[in-house]
């Protein structure tokens, strides 16, 4: 996935508008040298548009690279780099490759102003970022996005600036929760969430409909959101290496419901008329909250007081995922509805149709 995706110049003419000086174990000096030859040659560096500089031994980009105007893809990956200033304010890059490097936060442009309207694609993985650069967030045409294999701890609720995202690979950090915004990106083709510590997804998930790979193995998940299966355009799935079923089996308890919590089921079931006046106003609002129990078979409300079930649903005609649903009561757990009390061979047995990919 972690490929040239940028679609700023034809493919005939790609090769004679690059200048690969990649895999020649030359140092930050050696690639200064090299770009100064050709800028001292009259009006050439105006005729590259890709610069290929991967692995190397370069600590630092040479001032000179700014003279290349019309520069729009710049591949740095596999480097020593240890800063990113701002050199490229003159270069309408459209791609900017710096994976494998060593990165910080700190060493990152404070702003990428001068690309924000032409940068379409930025891979930052494998450096060291311990948190989203927050500066990423005004590029608003940036269609791929690489930050895997950093120690990013959180995404960043205003994430949704990033409408026009159609790949967001943040996989291999240290990610918990997903925020509700991700639900925005509604451009987003693939979904990369692997290799972190994330225990739920949003249920604003189901509002990607473009999204076609979501892989999210590797994390602390137990069940998934039920809207997910509304992501009808979805081909690729991986779950492996989450709970999933079995630890959020062993974990749940049952509680005893409140004497509030009873009434108010009594109120909804038996469609008690309640009068303005003779109830306090919280009272009322409390019974606006009523939620309807998914059972088929049952009538019943629920309010604080519910039981968490899962059950196994087939997607996309290819996957057998487990769901999370809320039930007014244990009762409620039967006939087509696949029991919690399975065996150690049943669950095993449903767990390999569980942790695909």
């Amino acid at each position: 996935m972690e490929c040239y995706t940028s679609d700023s110049c034809d493919s005939d003419s790609r090769e004679q508008k690059t200048l690969d000086l990649s895999s020649k174990l030359l140092d930050s000096i050696n690639i200064s040298t090299e770009l100064k030859c050709i800028i001292d040659e009259k009006d050439c560096a105006e005729n590259y548009e890709i610069i290929l500089l991967y692995s190397n031994r370069i600590k630092a980009l040479p001032e000179s690279i700014n003279k290349f105007c019309n520069l729009k893809i710049l591949d740095v990956s596999n480097n020593r780099l240890a800063v990113l200033p701002d050199l490229l304010k003159n270069c309408p890059l459209t791609s900017l490759i710096a994976k494998h490097n060593q990165l910080t936060n700190e060493s990152l442009p404070k702003s990428f102003f001068s690309t924000r309207n032409t940068l379409r694609e930025l891979n930052l993985s494998g450096n060291q970022l311990n948190f989203f650069p927050e500066q990423v967030l005004d590029l608003n045409s940036l269609k791929y996005l690489y930050l895997g294999g950093n120690n990013i701890a959180n995404i960043p609720k205003d994430i949704w600036k990033l409408n026009s995202l159609q790949i967001l690979s943040i996989g291999g950090n240290q990610i918990v929760e997903v925020p509700e915004s991700v639900g925005a990106l509604t451009s987003l083709q693939a979904l990369v969430l692997s290799d972190n510590l994330i225990e739920q997804l949003p249920a604003s998930i189901a509002n990607l409909k473009q999204l076609r790979s979501l892989l999210i193995h590797k994390n602390k998940l137990k069940t998934l959101p039920p809207q997910i299966i509304k992501l009808k355009c979805l081909t690729e799935l991986s779950l492996r290496d989450n709970p999933l079923v079995v630890r959020f089996v062993k974990d749940m308890t049952l509680q005893t419901p409140s004497l509030l919590e009873l009434a108010g089921r009594t109120i909804k079931l038996y469609e008690i008329p309640i009068r303005a006046g003779e109830v306090p106003l919280t009272l009322i609002k409390y019974l606006k909250a009523a939620e309807r129990c998914v059972n088929p078979k049952c009538k019943g409300v629920f309010f604080d007081n519910r039981v968490e079930h899962i059950k196994f649903v087939d997607f996309c005609g290819k996957y057998r995922i487990p769901l999370l649903q809320y039930l007014c009561s244990s009762k409620c757990i039967t006939g087509s509805w696949e029991s919690r009390e399975v065996d150690n061979n049943a669950n095993t047995h449903m767990m390999r149709k569980v942790l695909l990919g």
